[in-house]
């Protein structure tokens, strides 16, 4: 099983650049992407930065320099990567990897305009709200 789907493309190469902060991976059906660090941890699909349900996103900044300090392997389909701001509760399927490399641009940019609804800047400390009950912060 390649990913969380049985007809999704595998993995056939997996770097982390930790000086250019980018993660490559190239997959069966041909595609190869740098997805940088940031792209990420700014989207990582832990319920800590996703929430529990829509509209319960958190907004993630500062994570520009963000880096990744290890690469777990998560059974046959997925990484759990450790982040250098002490985020660890991602899992990153081979789909999702997939998803995030291919939909970069389109990702950016709804990065931004979340950035620019919320006033905020991408290289703006993140804020740590009270109450959090995912127990990461």
């Amino acid at each position: 099983m390649a990913g969380l789907h049985a007809d999704s493309p595998a993995p056939t190469a997996l770097t982390v650049h930790s000086q250019s902060r980018v993660l490559e991976i190239a997959f069966s059906d041909g595609a190869q992407f740098r997805i940088p660090f940031e792209l990420m941890r700014v989207y990582s699909p832990s319920a800590e930065v996703q929430g529990h349900g829509p509209g319960q996103e958190v907004l993630q900044t500062g994570k520009r320099e963000v880096n990744v300090v290890e690469l777990e392997p998560i059974g046959n389909y997925a990484v759990k990567p450790v982040f250098s701001d002490g985020h660890e509760s991602g899992i990153f399927s081979w789909d999702y990897l997939y998803h995030l490399g291919s939909e970069q641009d389109r990702l950016w940019d709804d990065y931004t305009r979340k950035l620019q609804a919320a006033g905020a800047n991408r290289d703006d400390p993140m804020v740590v709200a009270g109450g959090h009950a995912c127990g990461n912060h």
